[in-house]
Parts: structure tokens; C-alpha cells; sequence
């Protein structure tokens, strides 16, 4: 790539060089449906989940939260979602937008590709501001996330998980602090099929649900990547998820926040 007389000319001629170096130093495993992988991704990704309470309603969200993912640098990665369209059926009826992810910055740590050692370990920080209807929103706190990341891989197979700790900025009596943890155990075979199973779990310290555990599993699979032109390529999974703690519902206020979904994820990488 010849160099230009602008600085800034420059850094977009070059932007997929910077992807395909720094994706050329990690490892290739695909994105789980449920853990937010420690790797750095290029990609459009939109989600689609059913879920159902106990309590008898039905939530669809449209979007997932999820949205465009960007590679500015060899080390980063910038997320920026777009907020989950929602629909609450049978229980206390309403439809509108979730509170949105603002943004979230991805600093990837250390890593290795499958030939030198197949690891990773990134840290994140996202941020998410009340814009939901009143139905689906925190307001008035924002809630800032810290999160650690990482994965290690043995052949074909790899273990990817996240530790997370959302930070409310108000609203504490109700919201609280959690420890947030996940962790999935994925497979490769036959060049697109990724079957994985998936360990989700929130321990509340303060808020309403204080001292509470919820555990959801998920059994899933992703399917890709499939080329569509050049570095274009499709992906698309699908996850059962079901809570495992407690193993009764309880219902003021309701924990496990819903019983068990539906996921769907489709995600166009470039």
C-alpha cells in the first residue's frame, strides 16, 4: 500500500492490513452464542432471543444489543451496539427499545494463533445509558462494566469465558452490584460446524436480589464461516438456554430473571 501525504489518508488505506494482523495473532475459534469472546472481531453481528418467565409473559428481543464491531488497531477492538427492540407479551404488555450498550472498548492483552501456543486474554469496558422505555430501562443509571476475558485452546477444541462486574452508577437499591461469570466449551469439525456448551452465571451482592445465584446452560451450535466475497463471510447459530439455579422460581422479584429462551445469532464478518 503506497503512503499518502495525510496521516489520516493513510490509516484508513491501510485499515484491513492492521485486521488481518492482528486476527493473524490470536486464535480462530468462532464467537460463542453466550460468552463474549476474548478475541478481536471484525464483524455485523445481529441476535434475536425468546424468552419465558415464570410468571407467564414472553419477552422477544429484535437485535440482542449487539451491532457493529470494528478493529482500529492490532491491540483494540470497538463495539457499537445498538439497542435491543423488545416485546413483552401475556404479563404486563410492552413494546420499545432496551437500554443500549453506549459503547464498549476491547484491549486485547496477550495472545497466540494455534501454532504458537492457541491463547488469549483481553479486558473490556463498556458502558450502557438508560435510553429504554420505561419498561426496559434502568433510569436513571448508566452502568459501567469492566470485564475480563480469555480463552485456551487444545486442537479442535477450546474453552472461552469472561468474568464481569457491572458497576451502576445509581438506582443501587433496586440494581445492585453482581459478579457475572460465563464460560463455553466449543468444538470444531468438518471445517463449519462449532457445537459448544455454555455456562452462564450472576451472583447478586446488594439490590433487591442480594445474596441470590442464577445459572443458566445452554446447548448450542454456530455454523461457519461461510465466504461470501473476499474477507465477507456468514456465520449463524442457534442456542437453547435453560436456568438451572434456582431450581424454583422466585418470584418477588423474579429470579432466575426468565426460565429459559431461544437464541438465534447471525454475523457477517469483513
Amino acid at each position: 500500500m503506497q503512503s499518502s501525504d495525510s496521516p489520516i489518508a493513510d490509516y484508513f488505506a491501510n485499515w484491513q492490513n492492521r485486521v488481518e494482523q492482528a486476527q493473524a495473532s490470536q486464535p480462530h475459534w468462532m464467537t460463542p452464542m453466550t460468552t463474549v469472546t476474548p478475541r478481536l472481531e471484525q464483524e455485523y453481528r445481529y441476535d434475536q432471543y425468546k424468552q419465558y418467565l415464570q410468571n407467564g409473559a414472553q419477552i422477544d428481543n429484535f437485535g440482542g444489543g449487539k451491532g457493529l464491531e470494528l478493529i482500529p488497531t492490532t491491540t483494540n477492538e470497538i463495539l457499537l451496539n445498538i439497542p435491543a427492540y423488545q416485546h413483552r407479551s401475556n404479563v404486563k404488555p410492552a413494546t420499545g427499545f432496551a437500554d443500549g450498550n453506549f459503547v464498549t472498548i476491547k484491549q486485547r492483552l496477550l495472545s497466540a494463533n494455534e501454532e504458537n501456543g492457541n491463547y488469549i486474554l483481553s479486558a473490556f469496558l463498556g458502558v450502557q445509558a438508560p435510553t429504554g422505555i420505561t419498561a426496559f430501562t434502568n433510569r436513571p443509571a448508566w452502568i459501567v462494566t469492566p470485564t475480563l476475558a480469555g480463552g485456551i485452546g487444545w486442537g479442535d477444541f477450546d474453552i472461552q469465558g469472561t468474568v464481569s462486574l457491572p458497576l451502576p452508577t445509581d438506582n443501587l437499591h433496586a440494581i445492585g452490584y453482581s459478579i457475572v461469570t460465563s464460560a463455553t466449551l466449543q468444538y470444531h469439525f468438518w471445517e463449519y460446524f462449532w457445537p459448544e456448551f455454555a455456562f452462564n452465571d450472576t451472583q447478586w451482592t446488594s439490590g433487591v436480589r442480594a445474596g441470590r445465584n442464577q445459572l443458566f446452560v445452554s446447548p448450542g451450535i454456530v455454523f461457519g464461516r461461510f465466504q461470501i466475497y473476499k474477507r465477507v463471510k456468514l456465520s449463524f447459530g442457534i442456542s437453547y438456554q435453560v436456568a438451572v439455579v434456582p431450581d424454583h422460581a422466585i418470584t418477588v422479584p423474579l429470579t432466575p430473571v426468565y426460565n429459559h429462551a431461544w437464541l438465534l445469532s447471525m454475523r457477517m464478518t469483513f
